[in-house]
């Protein structure tokens, strides 16, 4: 799932980076935002120069910026559609022996090694930050996702653990696993299988679930927007996979439709979460003053004072792609909503639109949590 980040330097944070963010266009150069009075005015500013350039953007890719301040991620855009642009969806194929397996997340050096055990087969997408490729397992067919990453694209750089620097997204990735010899696809999360710290890139090879499609595309397959009932059955799914997260102290930082894959070949679809690119380890006192995520998803908090957190975050993403999975062709967007160019539609039950009003709460002491959400009557 490819995407686009790019990044914005802010004059009043002075906290050291942590991490890294889908971005714009290789060609964008980093922008300054201060966090003041005027710094809603001006980001609005900015949104609507760059809606004249790309129209309703659906998708992002990924580029690196030395040290940045403010790392967010930018839908892609395209010139000759009105509506959102559609993905190209995850392949379906049906594997050809038992696909029942464990994680064995290893550090291998070897590229022979790689190539030995997996094979590389169709490109699923890339991007500034590197590519992604549909694979198998040489010893089963068991079906994967290879990802490239440019050695320079590693920004965030990983933690050390028995006197070995693992790249925080395999750290992550392995936090989230039902455990490190759990089986396969038994998380929300999507299993990492491999990683491969090459010379000159970093190789991550994942479970691919096979069929399965992106939130993004599954709507627009879907007339561009999801009926109540049916969204109610993902968002609870949406809900228990982010308490999946915070039980183990994991902060996505960037869950969207486009991070969002929904396995289809059973009657309701499976929601599993991925791109773990700009997670990062958290806890309940943790506060953020660099923003690493969409722009367009930038919470109410971090315009106003300058930080956010990683619970009232979270709570304010799972309202942005409910927002997006029931209103037809709209890409949510922070500053739109604030200023009310983005309103709740009044068609949906008066249960579905409390939900978006307390998701989407311009305060984040006033947003449940992610406990309190699950027992909404929307979704009980």
């Amino acid at each position: 799932m490819i995407l686009i980040f790019f990044f914005i330097e802010s004059k009043s944070i002075s906290e050291p980076r942590s991490g890294k963010r889908k971005a714009s266009a290789a060609g964008d150069t980093p922008q300054k935002i201060s966090v003041s009075e005027s710094a809603l005015e001006s980001i609005e500013s900015r949104k609507r120069k760059a809606s004249r350039e790309r129209d309703d953007s659906r998708k992002r890719q990924r580029i690196a910026e030395p040290e940045p301040r403010f790392s967010v991620s930018k839908r892609k855009v395209t010139e000759i559609e009105d509506r959102p642009r559609k993905r190209k969806r995850v392949e379906a194929e049906t594997p050809t022996k038992d696909t029942t397996t464990t994680t064995s997340t290893s550090v291998k050096t070897s590229r022979e090694e790689l190539e030995e055990k997996y094979e590389q087969l169709w490109p699923l997408g890339e991007g500034g930050f590197g590519s992604v490729h549909a694979g198998c397992r040489t010893s089963d067919d068991f079906p994967v996702a290879i990802k490239h990453i440019p050695r320079s694209n590693v920004i965030c750089k990983g933690v050390t653990k028995k006197g070995v620097t693992l790249p925080l997204e395999v750290a992550v990735m392995r936090r989230v696993a039902s455990g490190e010899e759990g089986l396969v696809g038994k998380s929300a999360a999507i299993s990492l299988l491999d990683y491969y710290n090459l010379d000159q890139e970093l190789v991550l090879v994942m479970e691919r679930p096979v069929p399965s499609v992106d939130l993004f595309e599954y709507i627009q397959e879907n007339g561009g927007f999801l009926l109540e009932e049916e969204a109610k059955v993902l968002m609870k799914q949406l809900v228990e996979a982010a308490r999946e997260l915070q039980s183990k102290n994991v902060f996505h930082r960037d869950i969207k439709v486009e991070n969002i894959l929904l396995q289809t070949g059973t009657d309701v679809p499976r929601l599993r979460l991925i791109d773990f690119g700009l997670s990062c380890f958290t806890n309940k006192t943790s506060k953020y003053r660099i923003f690493y995520g969409t722009p367009a998803h930038i919470p109410p908090e971090w315009i106003q004072h300058g930080t956010y957190s990683a619970g009232p975050t979270t709570v304010w993403q799972l309202g942005v792609v409910l927002y997006e999975m029931l209103h037809r062709d709209i890409a949510f967007d922070t500053t739109q909503f604030l200023s009310q160019e983005l309103q709740i539609s009044e068609e949906f039950s008066q249960n579905c639109q409390d939900m978006l009003c307390q998701c989407l709460s311009v305060d984040p002491m006033q947003r449940p949590s992610l406990d309190e959400l699950r027992f909404h009557p929307w979704l009980t």
